[in-house]
């Protein structure tokens, strides 16, 4: 079993890549809904919580490894977790890189969390493969509401999308490749290619699940369906159920506090 985590469905992008890479394979799906949104939340109290709620997960389900299909988990809270799990952890970082090396303007765009937007990692990142570019950062909580909207079955408001990214081409700035630092973004990237046509995005969620493949080759892991966990409440919970059911997960549970089993 893969444990997937995210603190919403954004990872259900990564989820979905998986499963092409990997099929029938076994994989719980665990959203800590309950403390969503994760972009603006101080770095101490995110890593806490992300490392209780991942750690006793993975005391109840044993699985063979644990992906964070979350850009501002994985760039707050990896280190930790490593340290204190005793499974292979993937994480997910912005691709920047890929972005910086297909731009030929070297002006690339990225759209990411507050949270992450503003953390030490992601300006290493940024030095390490985009030094010779101009980047436009831009750090929202609009588009991972609206993805978790999408995936509720309303429709995107292409107003508050565009108001969104905006900024990001402000001056006039020739970007022609832009970086999604979070995987809610993966629902949008229809709604943004058609709203900036001739642009190229990066999603993360191929790169995560190219890495978690490459992980399983050497692991146990066993085939089978799987089970999404909620740590919050869903008051649209039929809805919930239609929509996972096609990303593999036949089952939804809640979880207070994330006491999955």
């Amino acid at each position: 079993m893969l444990l997937v985590f995210d603190s919403g469905i954004g990872g259900l992008g990564v989820a979905a890549e998986i499963r092409a890479l990997l099929p029938g394979v076994t994989m719980a799906y665990l959203a800590d809904n309950e403390f969503y949104p994760y972009g603006e939340k101080p770095d101490d109290v995110l890593i806490a919580r992300i490392v209780d709620v991942i750690g006793k997960a993975v005391q109840r389900l044993r699985p063979a490894a644990v992906v964070v299909a979350c850009n501002t988990a994985s760039t707050v809270a990896l280190a930790a977790l490593r340290a204190a799990l005793d499974v292979p952890v993937v994480g997910c970082v912005p691709p920047v890189k890929p972005a910086a090396a297909a731009s030929v303007t070297r002006h690339i765009g990225l759209l990411a969390t507050p949270a992450t937007v503003r953390r030490p990692y992601l300006q290493d990142l940024l030095a390490r493969f985009a030094g010779d570019c101009a980047v436009h950062s831009v750090g929202t909580s609009v588009l991972a509401d609206l993805a978790e909207q999408k995936f509720r079955g309303v429709a995107v408001d292409l107003a508050a999308l565009e108001a969104a990214v905006a900024p990001m081409f402000e001056a006039g700035a020739p970007i022609d490749a832009v970086a999604l630092g979070c995987t809610h973004y993966t629902f949008l990237l229809a709604e943004l290619k058609a709203l900036h046509p001739g642009i190229a995005w990066f999603d993360p969620a191929g790169a995560v699940a190219r890495q978690t493949a490459r992980l399983a080759e050497g692991l146990n892991v066993d085939e089978g369906g799987g089970v999404a966990y909620f740590t919050g409440a869903l008051g649209d919970e039929p809805v919930m159920r239609a929509g996972l059911a096609g990303f593999g997960f036949g089952d939804l549970r809640v979880v207070a506090g994330a006491e999955v089993d």
